[in-house]
C-alpha cells in the first residue's frame, strides 16, 4: 500500500502553501484553499516517520460528511471535495483558538484531575469524579492556537477575553455553536452505537460571519466510545472501548514514547503501520455507517494535481 507523505504543488494562481503536522493547505488567487489529507500522523505534536495508507482519505470524507450534516447550524468553509484527499474552501481567518468540548472526564483532562487539579481552563470541576464519567452538561476548554514548533496551551474564557484573541460577542458565538455542534455530533454517534465524548472545533470569519474551519468529528480530532457496554465498564473501573486515535498514543507510550525530550519514536514496522491503516478505516465504517471504499491508484499525487486541476479551472 502507498501512502502520501508530502505534497509539492504548483496550482493556478497559486499565491501560498502550508504544510501542517497533516494538512499541505494551498492558496489559490487569495481565495480559495486547497487543503490536502495527507497520509501523515501526528502524535504528542510530532509527526511520526511513517505514513499510513487510507488515513487521508478517511480524515477527508469523514470531516466532509460532518461538516454538510451540521451546515444547518454554523457555516462552514466547504466548498467541494474534488478527490477522495481533498477538500476546496473559502479561505478565512482563523480565530488562534481550539474550542474543546468535553461530555466526559478521560484522557489528558482526566490525568489533570487525577494529579489533583479541579479547574480546567477556568471552568471548575467537582470532587469524587471518576474517569471517564459523564459531566453533568458538556464543559467547553479551550486551547491556544499554536505557532509551528509550540504546543496548544490551556486558556481560560476571561484570559481569551483579556488577551483580545475575540470580542466578547464572538466568545458567544463561538460557545454556542461548539455546544449546539457537540450537540449534533452526539446524536449522530448515538445512531451509529457510539458515544462522542469529547472533539474540538476550529472557526475564523469570512465575509463578516463567523465560519467552522477544518476538519470536524474525526478520529484525529475527537474521542468516541462504543454505547454498548459504556455502563458495565465504567461501574467496573474498567477501560473503555474506544474509537479515537488514542490507541496509537497508547502503543507509543507503551513503548517509551510520549513526547518528551530525549525520547525516540518506536520503530513502525510494516505490520504497525499495516494496523494502524485498518485500525482508520474500521474509525471510518463505525463513525459513518458506510463500507470503505479506498482508492489506491499507482500515483496519489497525479491524481490529486488532476482533480482539483478540474476544481480550479472550472472556477476560475
Amino acid at each position: 500500500m502507498s501512502a502520501l507523505v508530502q505534497t509539492d504543488f504548483h496550482f493556478p494562481k497559486q499565491t501560498a502553501v502550508y504544510h501542517g503536522k497533516v494538512r499541505d493547505v494551498y492558496t489559490i488567487d487569495d481565495r480559495l484553499l486547497v487543503m490536502v489529507a495527507t497520509d501523515r500522523i501526528s502524535a504528542f505534536d510530532v509527526v511520526l516517520p511513517e505514513g499510513i495508507p487510507f488515513k487521508g482519505q478517511v480524515l477527508n470524507q469523514i470531516a466532509a460528511k460532518f461538516l454538510r450534516a451540521t451546515s444547518d447550524i454554523c457555516p462552514n468553509w466547504l466548498l467541494s471535495t474534488p478527490d477522495p484527499m481533498v477538500s476546496v474552501g473559502k479561505m478565512c481567518k482563523g480565530f488562534p483558538l481550539e474550542m474543546i468540548v468535553r461530555g466526559y472526564l478521560c484522557g489528558s483532562a482526566w490525568r489533570a484531575y487525577k494529579s489533583g487539579v479541579r479547574e480546567i481552563c477556568g471552568v471548575p470541576l467537582p470532587d469524587g469524579m471518576r474517569e471517564n464519567e459523564r459531566f453533568p452538561q458538556p464543559i467547553i476548554t479551550p486551547t491556544t492556537k499554536a505557532e509551528i514548533g509550540e504546543h496548544d496551551a490551556d486558556i481560560s474564557k476571561a484570559e481569551i477575553l483579556a488577551r483580545g484573541l475575540c470580542t466578547p460577542e464572538e466568545y458567544a458565538k463561538l460557545e454556542d455553536y461548539t455546544l449546539r455542534l457537540f450537540e449534533r455530533g452526539t446524536q449522530i454517534a448515538a445512531e451509529r452505537g457510539l458515544i462522542l465524548v469529547d472533539t474540538k472545533y476550529e472557526f475564523g470569519t469570512c465575509d463578516g460571519e463567523i465560519v467552522l474551519m477544518d476538519e470536524i468529528h474525526t478520529p484525529d480530532s475527537s474521542r468516541y466510545f462504543y454505547s454498548e457496554g459504556y455502563a458495565e465498564r465504567f461501574a467496573a473501573g474498567e477501560p473503555q472501548k474506544q474509537l479515537s486515535k488514542e490507541f496509537v498514543r497508547e502503543w507509543l507510550m507503551a513503548n517509551g514514547f510520549s513526547g518528551k525530550a530525549g525520547q525516540s519514536v518506536p520503530t513502525m514496522t510494516p505490520e504497525i503501520v499495516k494496523s494502524i491503516s485498518e485500525r482508520y478505516i474500521e474509525l471510518y465504517e463505525n463513525i459513518t455507517g458506510e463500507e470503505f471504499h479506498g482508492e489506491e491508484p499507482a500515483d496519489l499525487t497525479a491524481r490529486i494535481e488532476r482533480n482539483v486541476l478540474k476544481q480550479v479551472t472550472s472556477d476560475r
